[in-house]
């Protein structure tokens, strides 16, 4: 059975995950808009720059506040962990986008958005799974830790 502590820590850290991905979406957003709008950069490719520009944020804030509890595996595994899960989403994101403006035919900037946002959403449930069971999950303890740390009831006479 769950404990009640189990599934308030589970509300707590999605929750802070959630406001980092806020925080990360308003920059994405507003990074792809300057660059697709302003500077008339493919959809694409301003998707994959803003997915970029967003990721310092992401990184920063889950380590160091959402996840900030686990177990840490060191620095240089987990970034490169944090790497291949957002390079895995930003592809994903990229790919929808293309999708969607695609069977779009030539949308407006209104419905290339709504495409951009609709693979944000995606991304976000991705992103979560991705880092709470492989970027911030923390290295298991030995087994030798482990067992040694379980109690024993021998009894007492």
């Amino acid at each position: 059975m769950i404990s009640r502590e189990h599934v308030k820590r589970a509300v707590v850290v999605s929750a802070r995950f959630l406001i980092i991905g806020a925080l990360s979406t308003v920059i994405e957003i507003a990074a792809f808009n300057v660059l697709y709008l302003l500077w008339g950069m493919d959809p694409v490719w301003a998707k994959i720059v803003a997915s970029l520009v967003a990721l310092i944020n992401a990184y920063f804030g889950n380590r160091e506040w959402a996840f900030k509890n686990r177990m840490r595996r060191g620095r240089t595994a987990e970034i490169v962990l944090f790497l291949a899960a957002n390079l895995v989403c930003t592809l994903l994101g990229a790919w929808i986008v293309w999708f969607g403006t695609w069977m779009l035919g030539s949308p407006g900037p209104l419905l290339v958005n709504a495409v951009n946002l609709a693979s944000i959403v995606i991304i976000v449930i991705v992103r979560f799974a991705l880092y709470h069971y492989i970027v911030f999950r923390g290295a298991r303890p030995p087994v030798e830790l482990a067992a040694s740390t379980e109690t024993v009831d021998v009894g007492t006479r």
